[in-house]
């Protein structure tokens, strides 16, 4: 009854009910585009080439775009581009003093990196769409192209990479809007919306497996209790903290004396949250799509199909190169996120400290080591749960949709939007999701 009673509470607040509603009215614009077909292509064909991928790259990718690419439909690349183009940005920002000098300006540098993205963005998908309408074009199945017969292979390129470059602009301004108006981060709800709302057809193909086949039983079986398994530890590890004790000394204000107070400094044992493993899927998947497609699953382009078949991510190299970047794009995102300096500097101001530790520089220091090692095994863990359950599942053909990746952007995104939402409720003096109890607003 405390869930359904909080449930009831985010609609009593003005304010969160038209967040909810407008993030609500947003994603069922983006699960509409989904299913806008581009021109020229046959669904049909697509759809039944990823289902003989067996779990290659393109089943990856297309449990990201939550199915679009199986229908081809004009938002089939997703947010993808938009989070490479990103991920060029923040790493420039390291290199070139004139990014570093945007990341530091605040509002108004902020503004400009934004701006800067859109652009990449627009270049990123162009890109990819090109590569994925060379794909398209040599992809056949049973003998059936995948381009409707009679199309000149000029129009067909020009119509699907300006589609799809326009279906990925749009979703990407669909995330902005959820991010400014609404509940939660919108790039990563956007990813999210797109995993989960492919699940209930995953389900449904293991059950016709087990129906057709009493003999997947064990497997369907195993399979659930690799997902159980990784959702517990992916919520234990997302909330798991370390906490710094912190002390302020007595202060004099006036004529009235204020004790000191014992609080902590929690430190996440995963300060980046999910974004690695988007930042590194999105990596991962850019070159494989390109490399793929040149060959459309043809033997005619050797080189690259060699290139394609590395980035499988049911292999071992892939997920050798996924797994240390999910590591890197933790420590870079810690990073960006969290500036022991600040931190200590705010501590410093406010009279407080770390009991044996000097205010100032020996306090960052500290911070800063101590970031370092719990960042490590929550990034390895990242990793491993990010790649075993996707590499053994390849094995026994799981579908993707039960992935470790799958299941730590949902446990990572749904922990992070309901976050947000207990934010909303205590501010008005309501009891948050995790909170025990009975939930009661202000009188």
């Amino acid at each position: 009854m405390a869930g359904l009673d909080t449930a009831r509470n985010m609609f009593k607040i003005p304010e969160l009910r038209k967040k909810i509603f407008f993030t609500l009215f947003i994603i069922l614009v983006y699960r509409i585009g989904g299913h806008v077909p581009t021109p020229g292509v046959n669904a049909d064909v697509i759809a039944r080439f990823i289902a003989q991928d067996g779990g290659g790259l393109f089943s990856l990718y297309n449990m990201f775009v939550g199915g679009s690419f199986a229908r081809f439909a004009v938002f089939a690349q997703g947010i993808m581009p938009y989070i490479t183009a990103s991920i060029i940005l923040q790493l420039m920002g390291t290199i070139f003093p004139y990014f570093h000098k945007l990341q530091r300006e605040g509002a108004e540098g902020r503004k400009k990196l934004t701006q800067y993205t859109r652009y990449g963005t627009v270049v990123f998908a162009a890109i990819q769409a090109t590569g994925i309408s060379i794909f398209i074009m040599n992809v056949q199945v049973d003998g059936i192209s995948a381009v409707v017969a009679g199309m000149p292979h000029f129009l067909f390129m020009f119509t699907t990479i300006v589609s799809l470059t326009t279906g990925t602009v749009l979703t990407m301004w669909l995330g902005e809007q959820i991010t400014a108006r609404g509940v939660g981060n919108g790039i990563s709800l956007i990813i999210f919306i797109g995993i989960v709302a492919e699940i209930p057809m995953s389900i449904w193909g293991q059950v016709q497996q087990i129906m057709a086949d009493q003999g997947h039983i064990p497997t369907a079986l195993f399979i659930l209790a690799i997902v159980l398994v990784a959702t517990i530890a992916v919520v234990i590890m997302t909330q798991a903290q370390r906490r710094i004790p912190i002390q302020t000394p007595k202060k004099v204000v006036g004529t009235k004396m204020y004790q000191g107070q014992n609080t902590v400094l929690p430190l996440r044992l995963n300060m980046a949250g999910v974004i690695p493993v988007i930042f590194a899927s999105s990596i991962m998947t850019f070159p494989g799509m390109i490399f793929s497609g040149f060959t459309g699953g043809s033997e005619t382009h050797p080189f690259m199909d060699s290139l394609a078949m590395l980035f499988r991510p049911d292999g071992i190299i892939y997920g050798l190169i996924f797994g240390l970047l999910i590591v890197f794009f933790t420590y870079f995102y810690t990073a960006i996120v969290f500036n022991p300096v600040d931190i200590a500097d705010n501590l410093k101001r406010q009279g407080g400290f770390i009991p044996g530790v000097r205010p100032g520089k020996k306090t960052a220091e500290f911070i800063n080591n101590v970031l370092i090692r719990i960042t490590l095994p929550g990034s390895v863990f990242l990793a491993l749960i990010a790649v075993l359950p996707m590499m053994l599942m390849g094995r026994i053909g799981g579908g993707f949709y039960f992935g470790g990746t799958s299941i730590l952007i949902v446990v990572g995104v749904a922990l992070d939007t309901l976050q947000q939402l207990e934010s909303h409720l205590q501010m008005r003096n309501y009891e948050g999701f995790m909170k025990k109890g009975t939930l009661r607003g202000r009188r």
